[in-house]
């Protein structure tokens, strides 16, 4: 077996400067010297005879080899903290999730509190955009896993099913159209009150409403979810939303749904992973966790 050059010292470091972008940062992260940081990266550029970043400035912006070792070193780097729970009780990975909005929101939080109850000192970090930034930060590996709910792709990443949602229509339970079925001139009529470009809910509402009605009347743009139900609630205008979202609305009688006289909105819910990633055990066990059926790659 040919001796190893590179140590998991040199891509623990190596990583984190690629998530910081300078050397400085990437010390203070890892608890060493920055002089110690420099050198670690010295010894793995040398070990790999090839330089893995650009200097521009300041900054070290990952080149076309340092693009390549990111996922495997991600990889490497997790397997190893595999190993080493195998010998504790307690698993202590960390595990960097973004999800789209209504998915961060409303269906996330639940499971993330029960593997934390299960695992208390598993440390999960959740950042929540659009589908869109979902979907680049997994790509960009600034992330492990993403949840999204649109139906967008990109050459870096590979979507898995997940759950099934059905997008509904809601309006204020005084509005003429609450508890109504809605002819499809009467929602052409409508104002509505809509997530902005870029979101999973919106792509699937535009293709809904656009190839059915003559005209949608957009009155407001907003990049919250929950925004969007208050301004409906004490509004005049309409919207168009996950059934997850405002399922405990509609059971306060906060919001009413409007009965559409269109086919239903259905729509699947979606796991975003790195298709060059070996996701870690770790990550495995908590999509698990989460209902997905997601094996691990060679």
């Amino acid at each position: 077996m040919t001796p190893l050059k590179l140590t998991l010292r040199q891509l623990s470091i190596f990583v984190a400067m690629a998530r910081t972008g300078t050397t400085h940062a990437a010390a203070a992260q890892m608890s060493r010297s920055q002089s110690a940081a420099s050198a670690s990266l010295a010894e793995l550029e040398e070990a790999l005879g090839a330089a893995l970043f650009d200097r521009v400035g300041r900054r070290l912006v990952l080149n076309a080899n340092g693009r390549a070792l990111l996922a495997p070193a991600q990889a490497v780097l997790e397997q190893a903290s595999d190993i080493q729970s195998l010998f504790t009780t307690e698993r202590g990975a960390h595990i960097r999730v973004a999800a789209s909005f209504t998915i961060g929101e409303y269906l996330l939080p639940d499971r993330i509190a029960a593997w934390v109850q299960a695992w208390p000192k598993s440390l999960i970090q959740v950042r929540v955009g659009n589908t869109k930034e979902v979907i680049e930060a997994v790509a960009d590996l600034d992330v492990d896993v993403g949840f999204v709910e649109g139906p967008q792709t990109h050459t870096e990443v590979i979507i898995h099913p997940w759950l099934d949602d059905e997008l509904v229509i809601i309006a204020a339970p005084n509005h003429p159209l609450a508890g109504r079925i809605a002819t499809q001139q009467q929602l052409a009529q409508s104002h509505w009150v809509l997530r902005e470009s870029g979101s999973g809910t919106r792509q699937v509402a535009d293709e809904w409403l656009l190839n059915h009605l003559k005209q949608v009347r957009v009155a407001m743009e907003l990049g919250s979810t929950e925004a969007i139900k208050r301004v409906v609630a004490f509004g005049d205008g309409i919207s168009c939303l996950s059934r997850y979202a405002v399922e405990q609305s509609l059971k306060d009688g906060r919001l009413a749904l409007v009965h559409a006289d269109l086919p239903k909105a259905k729509r699947r819910l979606s796991i975003v992973l790195h298709r060059r990633k070996q996701q870690g055990q770790a990550i495995l066990d908590f999509l698990r966790h989460c209902g997905a059926s997601i094996e691990a790659t060679g």
